[in-house]
């Protein structure tokens, strides 16, 4: 019975023992999972799928099959080598986004009226990058995520600087005075909630702002085609009338072709090509009518040399005849 009792116990003590083993093995592949699901995570967070799609998919699969410790501890290597591959693809996409955008915010004007304004952005941008060195990539990635809001709005900035700067390059603030004058009241509310801080109520006015521009400019080129259209079909008629159509013939042709593509846009309602080409076909049939008049220059100092040439001849012959007629008495 004593011999039963200690045998049980033995049997007890390797079941619970093997029982403490498989819990130990247990919480190590947990471990490892996780390790191999965070490099995971972190991989996708800076878009390692993006740039390597090939090796991505194969260690996916990877780990869809990773069942020990071991496995998971490789897949989770790999993950963040393929992590340390990306980081500097990412942040040079992210570098490109900013200098495109900071082109823009400078090429158009806004940055040298608003130069506050792209100094705070540069500014998160470049705190972004000190991170980015200081290898803290997830604080780089929020900083440059503000930089990048920041320099949106003033994107938006930018478009309604435009807008108004056409409108008055072009003289277009006539054929709509009321919605240019409310454009400008709407544009300087945005910039005094952009100053206050509040960007929410800066966007929604520069939306409003810029939406009242680009009515003035709609407005403008469809009363500017029409000015353009009565232009150019008087410059055509000076142009039949001094027979430029014959007399410089391949010019002439040029100025109708544009004005047929300007009259088939006109009907179309794109009054902004129609506009444009007016202009053009105007040009070329000025151009027609200038050739016209200086051929005709030409012909008619040709004639006046050829009468000077005839008058000398006929001169000549007088002189000649006289001398032949002293000669004979």
């Amino acid at each position: 019975m004593k011999k039963n009792i200690i045998s049980i116990l033995i049997i007890l003590m390797l079941a619970l023992s093997v029982c403490i083993s498989c819990g130990s093995t247990g919480a190590v592949e947990d471990e490892s999972a996780n390790r191999a699901q965070e490099a995971r995570q972190r991989a996708i967070d800076f878009e390692s799928p993006a740039y390597f799609p090939s090796e991505w998919e194969a260690l996916e699969a990877q780990f869809t099959a990773a069942e020990s410790s071991d496995e998971y501890n490789a897949v989770a290597e790999a993950y963040d080598e393929l992590f340390k591959k990306t980081i500097p693809l990412y942040a040079q996409a992210k570098e490109d986004e900013v200098m495109a955008i900071r082109s823009h915010l400078i090429n158009s004007g806004f940055a040298g009226h608003f130069p506050e304004y792209l100094k705070n952005a540069d500014d998160m941008a470049l705190a972004a990058l000190e991170q980015y060195k200081a290898d803290d990539y997830y604080k780089a990635r929020d900083t440059l995520s503000e930089a990048m809001a920041e320099y949106e709005i003033l994107q938006m900035g930018a478009q309604v600087f435009l807008a108004r700067q056409e409108i008055i390059d072009r003289g277009f603030a006539q054929f709509d005075a009321e919605n240019f004058l409310r454009a400008d009241e709407v544009a300087q509310t945005a910039i005094e909630s952009f100053d206050a801080g509040n960007k929410e109520a800066a966007i929604t006015s520069a939306e409003e702002a810029l939406l009242r521009y680009n009515l003035v400019l709609a407005n403008g080129w469809t009363a500017y085609a029409a000015v353009r259209r009565d232009a150019a079909m008087a410059e055509r008629e000076l142009a039949l009338a001094e027979r430029a159509n014959i007399a410089s013939r391949e010019t002439f042709r040029n100025a109708e072709s544009i004005l047929a593509t300007a009259e088939e846009n006109f009907t179309a309602e794109n009054f902004t090509v129609a506009g444009l080409s007016y202009v053009e076909a105007e040009v070329m049939y000025a151009i027609s009518r200038k050739e016209t008049e200086e051929r005709r220059l030409r012909a008619e100092e040709a004639i006046r040399l050829a009468e000077e040439k005839i008058e000398e001849s006929n001169e000549a012959a007088v002189e000649a005849e006289r001398l032949i007629e002293g000669g004979v008495r």
